[in-house]
């Protein structure tokens, strides 16, 4: 179940115990099968990610629509453009 707060997302992705560049790897694969304009949500472990997929969207034109961390899991929501 979704916090009320949180963004609807249509793909998730467990990234969670993969190091750089791995879940960057897999997010390029996920976005491959899907539309524009689709929410994947990635959870990561990997505390370089935060940067990581900053650059991934900056490079990609993939809108990184929000980040947060929790307990040493990061939450990135990227909108497929």
């Amino acid at each position: 179940m979704q916090n009320e707060n949180e963004t609807a997302f249509d793909r998730d992705l467990d990234a969670r115990g993969l190091n750089c560049p791995l879940p960057i790897l897999r997010t390029k694969k996920a976005l491959n099968d899907m539309q524009p304009g689709q929410i994947l949500r990635i959870i990561a472990t990997d505390p370089g990610s935060v940067r990581d997929f900053q650059a991934f969207s900056k490079q990609t034109g993939n809108e990184l629509l929000e980040y947060s961390s929790d307990s040493g899991e990061f939450r990135f929501l990227l909108r497929k453009k």
